[in-house]
């Protein structure tokens, strides 16, 4: 990132709770290979960066990092909540002599990207365009689940970070109310990640439904669970999948109306993207919709979902550029 007080080019950074991505931005704002890196593979964001920095045979001086993590970020600072690893922006600005480090929320990165994504960067779920000027709203399930709103007033943008992933799920038909019950019995408060909208929700809603229906199911994770589903080889996981997308839905419907999302609702994080056929062919846009008399408010809101790899980068760059402007 160049700015009055840095230069030279921008090490632009992706940490989830299982796998970084690492590039560089130069100066004329094109960034360049992404690469890839398994969180485990390494004991700190430090090492994995030095290990990044150390392949970059030839490159500018780096003036800047900007890191989107998947936790909440407090003082530039993030303890990471689905990995071992502490990003904290001051002292990685030290280590590494840069002039500044930002460390932002994943999702608040991802809030940034959303203007600048073409038609070819989503898969459509409808046939609604939004309205202009409007909040866009970004939620997805992964190991987490993200929520970010990107609002825009009198000509200026902020990103709106949420921990709403941490809410109570809600249960909208009575068959939910009985997984949800069975899974209250066994963790207590049943929030919306851990209880169905990420990779240990899936697998948590997973055993809940087989708990309900007295089935014995095989253990399976996230991806075996999807897997499964999309191939027609078990019935409890496609009956799964469908309860996932069900809730997704009254999900987004409920976020969209929380925040005001006229704009657009766009789904992102590592689950969705695998089966976006499936998503569309589910009843998730019924149940964004049923919101009873707010069913004409949020009838016209697009929803899509994210599809272009690395689209967290396109976040990051927007947010140099708004910061320098």
């Amino acid at each position: 990132m160049t700015s009055r007080t840095t230069r030279g080019c921008a090490l632009l950074a992706d940490i989830g709770g299982t796998n970084s991505r690492f590039a560089l931005m130069e100066e004329d704002g094109q960034i360049g290979p992404v690469t890839y890196a398994r969180v485990a593979d390494f004991p700190t964001v430090r090492d994995a960066m030095a290990d990044f920095l150390a392949r970059q045979a030839s490159r500018a001086r780096v003036g800047a990092g900007v890191l989107a993590v998947a936790g909440p970020v407090v003082n530039n600072r993030c303890v990471m909540t689905n990995s071992p690893w502490i990003i904290d922006g001051n002292e990685l600005r030290g280590a590494f002599g840069l002039d500044a480090v930002h460390v932002l929320n994943d999702f608040e990165v991802l809030a940034w990207a959303l203007p600048a994504l073409q038609p070819a960067d989503l898969f459509p779920l409808d046939n609604q365009t939004g309205a202009a000027g409007e909040p866009l709203l970004v939620l997805g399930p992964g190991t987490g689940f993200g929520v970010s709103c990107l609002v825009e007033r009198h000509g200026a943008r902020v990103a709106v970070i949420t921990e709403a992933g941490h809410a109570t799920l809600p249960a909208e038909t009575e068959r939910e109310e009985h997984v949800i019950a069975a899974m209250r019995r066994r963790m207590g408060h049943v929030e919306i990640e851990l209880g169905a909208l990420s990779g240990a929700g899936l697998r948590n809603l997973y055993e809940a439904v087989a708990e309900v229906d007295g089935v014995k199911a095989p253990q399976r994770d996230a991806a075996a669970i999807t897997t499964a589903a999309l191939d027609g080889s078990c019935d409890l996981s496609r009956t799964v999948l469908e309860m996932f997308c069900a809730i997704l839905g009254s999900v987004a419907g409920n976020l969209a109306v929380t925040f005001g999302a006229r704009g657009g609702v766009y789904i992102a994080g590592g689950i969705v993207p695998r089966f976006p056929k499936f998503l569309a062919a589910s009843a998730f846009r019924e149940r964004f919709e049923a919101k009873g008399r707010f069913r004409d408010y949020l009838h016209p809101i697009p929803t899509s979902i994210i599809v272009k790899p690395d689209a967290s980068f396109a976040g990051l760059k927007a947010f140099c550029d708004h910061s320098t402007a």
